[in-house]
């Protein structure tokens, strides 16, 4: 029986303006993923890395990696759930029951099946798979702030009151849900089951920016771009330039291209 695992073709992470680089990515095994941490609003909990959601982003991309060994080709959500109960386990060695303020995460993850691919995302990472068959599927969550809406940007002491509110309602029922500590979480997320993929490109929403600016035109311009390491390079450059003329703050940006390899078992 032929049994599949990842390798990657370009694995690219920028950082933003404004803080330390808070994304990461990996695979291991049938799982990749791609990590964007929340940047801090609520006050942090001082955990020992650059910030908090630094700290959370690389310790998630460890738990991701013991979870998807031990879990082998499992349903993605199982394997995010493994994942969140280690993160439950070690938040409790260091912010007791602290939830609230406990860092989080957007996040997208691609885990091979038996005959294909399943993709999981949380809030506003994003995946784009290229079928066997040409076709192409963009599969993402929520924006993280589409709650609060745009009508209050003249009103930017309400504007934060209410992404304030919306961060601390998190991972309850009816609000966004994000990786945090709560295995459940896993289970409130998209997942769609796809069939054999040629490749998959998983990213933060810092890099899918290049879509929604027009650096790249759509899903199938942002794959082309991330085939390669040159070119992936070339839209993120291209992206950082236009963002600059724009006086946009940039967001730190991540990039995993990643095509199924095969072995006998």
């Amino acid at each position: 029986m032929a049994a599949g695992s990842w390798k990657h073709s370009v694995r690219i992470s920028t950082e933003g303006d404004g803080h330390v680089q808070e994304d990461t990515c990996g695979y291991a095994g049938a799982t990749a993923w791609v990590i964007d941490g929340a940047s801090a609003l609520l006050p942090q909990l001082g955990l020992p890395g650059p910030s908090d959601p630094a700290w959370y982003a690389r310790n998630l991309d460890l738990l991701l990696t013991d979870a998807a060994m031990a879990a082998g080709v499992a349903p993605a959500p199982q394997v995010l759930a493994d994942a969140l109960t280690r993160m439950d386990q070690l938040a409790r060695t260091l912010a007791g029951e602290e939830r609230i303020r406990f860092p989080s995460a957007a996040l997208c993850l691609a885990q091979l099946t038996g005959d294909g691919v399943e993709i999981l995302a949380l809030a506003d990472c994003h995946a784009v798979v290229e079928l066997e068959d040409g076709s192409l599927v963009h599969v993402t969550h929520e924006p993280a702030d589409i709650r609060i809406g745009t009508e209050l940007s003249a009103d930017p002491v309400r504007e934060r009151e209410l992404r304030v509110l919306d961060r601390e309602l998190r991972n309850t029922p009816g609000r966004l849900w994000v990786a945090r500590r709560e295995a459940e979480a896993a289970y409130q997320a998209r997942t769609v089951r796809l069939g054999p993929a040629r490749r998959v490109v998983l990213a933060s929403d810092g890099a899918w920016r290049a879509v929604e600016l027009g650096v790249v035109g759509g899903p199938g311009g942002f794959l082309a771009a991330a085939g390669s390491a040159v070119p992936a390079q070339e839209m993120l450059l291209a992206l950082r330039t236009l963002q600059s003329e724009l006086d946009e703050s940039a967001d730190d940006a991540t990039i995993l291209t990643l095509e199924r390899t095969f072995h006998d078992r």
